[in-house]
């Protein structure tokens, strides 16, 4: 009897000692996938790249331009992603133009460049047409046409530089230098219509954005 009840505390003990090692073994696993799961999470967050230079010849995204064919625009002025402190208008800068470079279009006569605060209301920075160039050095522009990046101290804004290839020129540049500019997109497409009522006058767009931080 003694000899019956020794082995059922041995077989009990060792089923206890097979779940505990079961329990320990699902506890580790389950500590390994949420370490590998927050590593995989930090890891995420430090590779993640701040929205840099879009010098890439596609519009396809844009809601204003994304029914143009495309042009790449490139700057010597934007460094890792961030507009030069020589373009802003905050502080002590300049309020340079920023340079700008792309490749003629075909039959086009002229350009026009718009450079808007996409982060507060399409705040209008740089109004030109007329332009024959396609390599605008810093500073290309007068100060009655261009007005650098000023956000508040702090925050960081988006600026993107449309550049529109007309066939012909147009009547007028619309938009007030810095005031809101929602009805940029319209403006653009009006100029799909020459001074002359002749209409197909936008023969291609580009585009470049870059960060300022005040």
């Amino acid at each position: 009897m003694k000899k019956k009840r020794l082995s059922a505390i041995v077989i009990g003990a060792s089923l206890a000692l097979s779940f505990a090692g079961c329990g320990s073994k699902s506890k580790e696993t389950t500590t390994a996938t949420q370490t590998e799961a927050a590593t995989s999470a930090t890891t995420s967050s430090e590779t993640t790249v701040p929205e840099t230079t879009e010098a890439v010849a596609d519009n396809s995204d844009d809601e204003y331009i994304g029914q143009y064919s495309a042009f790449t625009v490139t700057s010597d002025s934007l460094h890792d992603g961030f507009w030069d402190d020589e373009t802003s208008n905050a502080g002590d800068n300049k309020s340079l133009s920023p340079q700008l470079s792309w490749e003629p279009v075909e039959g086009a006569s002229c350009y026009v460049i718009y450079m808007i605060d996409v982060s507060a209301n399409n705040f209008l920075h740089w109004k030109q047409g007329d332009i024959t160039e396609t390599n605008l050095t810093k500073g290309y522009s007068p100060r009655k046409n261009y007005v650098g990046p000023y956000p508040p101290s702090g925050s960081t804004h988006k600026y993107v530089v449309y550049v529109i290839a007309l066939k012909n020129p147009i009547e007028k540049v619309t938009g007030s230098l810095r005031n809101g500019f929602p009805e940029v997109g319209d403006a653009i497409k009006a100029m799909d219509t020459d001074k002359d009522g002749n209409t197909g006058n936008i023969l291609a767009t580009g585009k470049i954005s870059g960060l300022y931080k005040g």
